[in-house]
């Protein structure tokens, strides 16, 4: 009989809108035994503390460790886990849950921990926007903008966040950007601009339908400014996976990018608002990340 697998549970309490107090008795009550050694349990006290945890567990060979939360969560355990042979996986309880849609997590609990406890290790790809890592998405234009007035809206969860959409929908001025992608430099007023290391930002919103964590490059989407009449039809292709087939998206595929402008500020990491400067380089690392699933 093989050896048992070691698995630990970081658990941000904060997170999402969904309440988390019953988890660890859900966890004890799902994870095999036969196949698992007791589960580690841990909760966050603070900003980062994921990220130490899952150093930790790294450090002492774990096999894998478990996300309990929203992107953010999910960033820092994973920022952790960089470099070592120990597993991501993911019990989704975020606001859009990116990665954890794009790679088939159950968003209830109790399946997303039987996934887990009969899951098997995938290699993942990650990206660093000046020096910063993220797993899912990154970029500037409007959704970095979202990011930014969501995180001082108050409350969480997908009502708020439309709700700040619909606000600042009219009032939003599109940027002029310059690209530079594989020797090619692309300058145009954009609405957003997307690094995609997987194909959503999450809520089932495809903002690069073909992208892969597997494949060593990330897509780039640019979104030039559209007409009002045109919000119906883009929301649809962004839901349906169809919006590469909009006149008003442009796709490239690299596994570095600089994008410059002539501004300093608003810019999101896997949703999270972060402000940065006029040059931003991104890049692809593959080969350095594991997920579990």
């Amino acid at each position: 009989m093989s050896a048992k697998k070691k698995i630990a549970f970081i658990i941000n309490p904060i997170s999402g809108t969904s309440k988390k107090k019953d988890l660890p008795d859900l966890i004890k009550s799902i994870i095999n035994l036969e196949m698992w050694e007791q589960p580690d349990i841990l909760f966050t006290e603070h900003q980062g503390h994921a990220v130490e945890l899952a150093k930790e567990f790294a450090e002492k060979s774990y096999d894998v460790v478990v996300a309990c939360g929203g992107d953010g969560t999910v960033n820092e355990v994973a920022s952790g886990l960089i470099g070592s042979n120990t597993s991501l996986s993911i019990v989704p309880y975020g606001s859009g849950n990116g990665l954890a849609r794009h790679w088939g997590f159950s968003l209830k609990p109790k399946e997303a921990l039987r996934q887990i406890c009969f899951g098997t290790k995938h290699p993942m790809d990650y990206g660093l926007v000046n020096g910063l890592k993220f797993f899912c998405t990154c970029g500037t234009g409007f959704d970095a903008h979202i990011s930014h007035v969501y995180a001082h809206a108050g409350s969480r969860g997908f009502i708020t966040y439309l709700k700040c959409i619909l606000s600042e929908y009219r009032k939003y001025k599109p940027n002029e950007y310059l690209l530079e992608v594989d020797g090619e430099t692309i300058k145009q007023k954009a609405f957003v601009i997307t690094f995609a290391n997987a194909s959503q930002y999450g809520n089932e919103g495809y903002i690069a339908p073909h992208a892969s964590t597997q494949d060593g490059v990330m897509d780039i989407c640019v979104m030039d400014p559209f007409p009002n009449t045109s919000v119906p039809i883009l929301a649809w292709q962004l839901i349906k996976k169809k919006l590469d087939g909009s006149p008003y998206t442009h796709y490239y595929r690299s596994s570095e990018v600089t994008l410059k402008r002539t501004f300093e500020g608003e810019f999101h990491v896997d949703g999270e608002a972060v402000e940065m400067g006029k040059e931003i380089n991104v890049k692809i690392i593959s080969n350095q990340l594991h997920i579990w699933i």
